[in-house]
Formats: C-alpha cells, structure tokens, sequence
C-alpha cells in the first residue's frame, strides 16, 4: 500500500442550505490514480474541487471537515490558495487552452511565477510537452497557436501546462469526455504514464475507463461516499449493494 497523500476526515460541503457533500472520510493514496465514479449531480465533481479549494470561488459554499496534504491541512485560514492551486492543478472536462502560442500557454504558469530565463523556459516547456505525450507533434510548431491543435492535442496542452509549474497532484475532471475514442485512449496512457511522478484523482463518467486507469474507485452517491477501494474489488466484488446496482447498470 502507497502513503497517503491527502487525508479527508469528516468533509461536509453545503451551498448556502443544501448539503452537497455528507461526512466524507477518504485516504488518496501517493502515485496512485484514484477513480470517482457515480451518477450526475452525485457529488463527485465538486468532491474534487474541495482538493485544491475551487469551491471558494462560489458564493455560499461552506466547508466543515479536514483536507491534510502531506500533513498539512489545506483549510487552514493562513493557507496561501495560489500556492496551493500551483501544487494541486486542475484539468477540466472540455480542452481550455490560452488563445496564444503552445510555448506560451506552457510557459505562462512559470512565467507568473517569475521565471524570467529563455533557456529555462525553453527546457520547462520541452519538458512539459515531452511529460505530456506531445512533443513530437507540436515542436514544429511551438509558436503557432494552441487553439488550432485537435481537441485531444488541446488537452494534452492543458496538462502540460500544469506540469510546467511542478504539482505533486493532479486533478482531472471527466478530461476525455469531449473527445474522440482515439484522443481518450492517449489521455488515458497519459495517465498511467504520469502516476509514476504524480498523485492523480479522476472524475469519470465512464466505468471502462476507471477500471483501465485507476488503482482504486470511490463510488459517489446523492452526496455521500458509499464505498472506495481497490479498483478491481469494486468491479468484481463490492461491499454495498447500491455499488453493484450501480456497476451493473441498475440504475444512473
């Protein structure tokens, strides 16, 4: 078993009266991908927002509970939320590259934080690039932009420019569900090929998906987690009988 990365003890989340998320006890797991899976409006999306404090930027939104990353508890009041999003990036579900260059979109986040050195940009983005499976197809046209790449190209931009600023975690959110089954399934080689350096939490709608790419899945239902494990356990053999109804198609 990996260390735990983030420690979620007790999580409550309400929009003004509604309670969106119900005592929520989770333990991610280091270079592991975490899958959260369920029906819509079960939760999961806004669970995953709560990792690296999205959720703030909602009118309403109420917090109880504890987020530890590494220890540290993210809701603390003197936590520093930029840095935070800087260590914990986000992917959303349809591509949002910067109408700009594909240099200059993975090199923006380095460049916000200060990085002022053309050859240290030039070897961030190469990196980035190459760490997002894209290199070889956009070097000839670093300085062309980003916005006229294919939408599973346009993804992959995405995540390169999370990783140009460095994270330890990344968060994904349904980031296949725009596009084709042949830009999913580089996606999702992406994925186990990142695990290897990152902490990884996807939300999918997609149950194929999270049986090829996670180590374990926690199922999401009307607010509550009912169960996570090993992803294979809650394929074959899960505990709660609303997981495997759920699994198997009986309802969602």
């Amino acid at each position: 078993m990996s260390a735990s990365k983030i420690s979620v003890k007790e999580l409550n989340l309400y929009y003004k009266d509604f309670q969106a998320l119900k005592n929520i006890d989770m333990e991610i797991e280091e270079n592991r991908v975490t899958a959260l899976i369920g029906p819509s409006g079960c939760g999961k999306s806004t669970f995953l927002r709560t990792l690296n404090r999205m959720n703030d930027l909602i009118e309403g939104v109420r917090v109880d509970g504890t987020i530890l990353l590494d220890d540290k508890d993210i809701y603390r009041p003197d936590v520093d939320v930029v840095g935070l999003r800087k260590g914990v990036g986000m992917v959303f579900q349809r591509p949002n590259p910067f109408p700009m260059s594909v240099y200059d979109n993975v090199a923006y986040g380095p460049r916000i934080h200060g990085e002022r050195s053309k050859r240290r940009l030039d070897e961030i983005v190469e990196r980035s690039l190459r760490g997002a499976a894209l290199w070889e197809e956009v070097k000839e046209r670093l300085f062309k932009s980003a916005i006229g790449l294919s939408g599973g190209q346009q993804q992959r931009v995405c995540i390169a420019r999370l990783l140009a600023v460095e994270p330890e975690v990344l968060l994904m959110d349904e980031p296949t569900s725009a596009l084709d089954p042949l830009a999913t399934m580089k996606i999702e080689e992406l994925i186990r090929d990142l695990k290897k350096d990152y902490t990884i939490v996807i939300v999918t709608h997609n149950m194929q998906q999270a049986a090829r790419v996670s180590d374990t899945t926690a199922f999401f239902l009307n607010g509550e987690m009912v169960e996570c494990g090993g992803t294979e356990m809650i394929f074959t053999n899960p505990v709660d009988q609303r997981t495997e109804d759920y699994i198997t198609g009986r309802f969602g």
